[in-house]
């Protein structure tokens, strides 16, 4: 061997820049495993009737109030890479069945931690997630094995399914009114079993109590006339949606414009009315009653307008006009020369003026506006998150036609089928499918635990109701007892446990896979001067950050 080569032993190769960091083995699997349990404990106090909320408040000390899982951790300032991780979770639970995301964050919580039991017991991760993704699988299978085939035209029902979802959230107080009005909005929408979600809009107005919420036939648009002589009530109206400014057009470049003597003055002013009155005369041509236009409309072209008797509305954002274009069947004009009849569309546009509000209604609307009142702006927006969330389950309970008991019932009844299929599974893949089982059960301890009951006591009840084969028995969080849930209206959509366990699932196994982290710069994980390594500190920013905050 070389005098060089022989230099070289035992002297480590460094190959990573002095900036860098990094994470290995036990060390990677306990960080991760930490930095996922901290978002999932964020959100545990959450789940169920009794849940609490979060108040999170910006950089920019704007307050948001709310208990639903999603909002929570987008609105969280996260800077671990693992948490973002765990934070897609939500976001894809909210993406597919639009409710039960504190669930899946808390179960991946809960996977991981059993996961960590097993790796203290030399038990290799491959194994582990092999187990999981096993018993993800079967737990599917079983849910949809439990699940009951609902009638979509069951009404009853998909009302219960809304109140389920709404219970504990801010609409909960006026639940049995908000689910009548869902229902019916999606009824509104259901076209030969297919849910158009996109056909329901939602506003908001502050000022009055959510009961007194309602449900519209077509459009809200929150705006006011241009011209307080235009009329405001107009029945079957030709309506022109106009995406084009009826102002006078500006130069591309900046032009300067020299004017000697007043007559000069008065003959650039008098261009300046004549191309406004063409534009208003375009608008006329059509024979249109009534115009939203998305930009502006110029004074002399709103006084102009009114003389015509055209009710004229600007500044329409562009959802209301794309939601007015589906509600009177019209087109959008993006240029008023070449405009027609065929463009207009037609309903009626009637003007609330205590609530300051236009409603317009389609012959043949397909869409709806859910008309949401509270309070303040903070009661209104949690209003929204709730009824939106409940607006998803119950579209996905009529597509999808499944529903299961709620309270814990279907995750007891999976874990106990679970720990049964164990016993058939070889290896220590077993081991993993019995933890699979435990983190279900994380559902029915986090409600009775956020109810101030027992969690172990419950779980015990729970548990034997199941063995003597009563599969719908769950929790009832007010009396503190073991009941049908289903029976007692406490039922959740199929789909929705589905997607949680498998995006907890597949969220657990790609963090136990990994095994070595490398950062190119500060992985904000100092643990502090007289510990080595960065292990269970490893949350850095983001743990202190939470116990601040939370």
């Amino acid at each position: 061997m070389s005098q060089r080569g022989q230099r070289m032993q035992g002297q480590p190769m460094i190959v990573m820049s002095d900036e860098s960091q990094r994470v290995k083995d036990k060390d990677a699997q306990e960080h991760n495993i930490t930095a996922a349990r901290a978002v999932a404990d964020a959100v545990r106090s959450t789940l169920g009737p009794k849940g609490m909320d979060k108040m999170l408040v910006d950089s920019m000390g704007d307050v948001t109030i709310t208990n639903d899982g999603v909002t929570i951790l987008q609105e969280m300032d996260i800077d671990n890479p693992t948490a973002e991780m765990i934070i897609e979770v939500a976001e894809t639970q909210e993406d597919e069945a639009g409710d039960g995301t504190t669930t899946a964050v808390a179960v991946t919580g809960e996977l991981l931690k059993n996961a960590e039991d097993l790796l203290e017991q030399d038990i290799h991760p491959t194994a582990i997630i092999k187990g999981f993704h096993l018993a993800s699988e079967k737990a599917r299978e079983e849910i949809d094995n439990v699940a009951e085939d609902v009638d979509t035209d069951d009404e009853d029902l998909l009302r219960k399914v809304a109140e389920t979802s709404m219970t504990g959230k801010g609409a909960e107080l006026n639940k049995e009114r908000l689910s009548e009005i869902i229902v019916d909005a999606v009824k509104q929408v259901t076209v030969e079993g297919t849910v158009d979600l996109e056909f329901i809009k939602t506003e908001t107005q502050t000022g009055r109590s959510s009961g007194e919420s309602e449900l519209l036939k077509g459009a809200v648009i929150s705006k006011d006339p241009v011209h307080d002589n235009m009329p405001t009530n107009v029945e079957d109206a030709d309506v022109l949606l106009l995406n084009e400014a009826v102002e006078i057009e500006e130069t591309d470049v900046d032009t300067s414009v020299n004017i000697e003597n007043p007559d000069q003055l008065q003959q650039f002013l008098d261009q300046e009315e004549k191309q406004l009155k063409e534009k208003v005369e375009q608008i006329v041509d059509t024979g249109a009653d009534v115009v939203f236009c998305q930009k502006g409309i110029d004074d002399m072209a709103q006084h102009y307008l009114a003389k015509e008797g055209i009710l004229a509305v600007r500044r329409v954002k562009k959802s209301d006009v794309a939601f007015l274009k589906e509600v009177l069947g019209a087109n959008v004009v993006s240029d008023l020369d070449s405009a027609s009849a065929d463009d207009l569309g037609h309903g009626d546009v009637t003007r609330d003026e205590g609530d300051e509000l236009f409603y317009v209604e389609g012959d043949d609307s397909h869409g709806v506006t859910l008309l949401l009142r509270g309070s303040t702006d903070h009661v209104v927006d949690e209003l929204e998150r709730g009824v939106t969330d409940a607006l998803d389950v119950v579209a996905q309970t009529v597509s999808d036609g499944r529903v299961v008991a709620g309270g814990g019932a279907i995750e007891v009844e999976v874990a106990g089928r679970l720990r049964d299929y164990a016993d058939s599974v070889s290896g220590r893949e077993q081991l993993a499918v019995e933890a699979f089982a435990d983190s279900l059960e994380l559902v029915p301890r986090v409600l009775a635990e956020n109810a101030g009951l027992d969690s172990i006591d419950t779980l015990v009840d729970l548990r034997s109701a199941h063995e003597s084969g009563d599969e719908r028995a769950g929790l009832d969080v007010y009396s503190g007892d073991v009941e049908d849930t289903f029976d007692a209206g406490v039922v959740e959509p199929a789909h929705s446990k589905e997607q949680a366990v498998s995006s907890a699932t597949e969220a657990a196994n790609l963090v136990l896979k990994i095994d070595d982290i490398i950062s190119a710069g500060d992985l904000s994980t100092d643990k502090g001067d007289d510990e080595g390594g960065a292990g269970a500190g490893g949350m850095g920013g983001m743990g202190g950050g939470m116990g601040g905050m939370m």
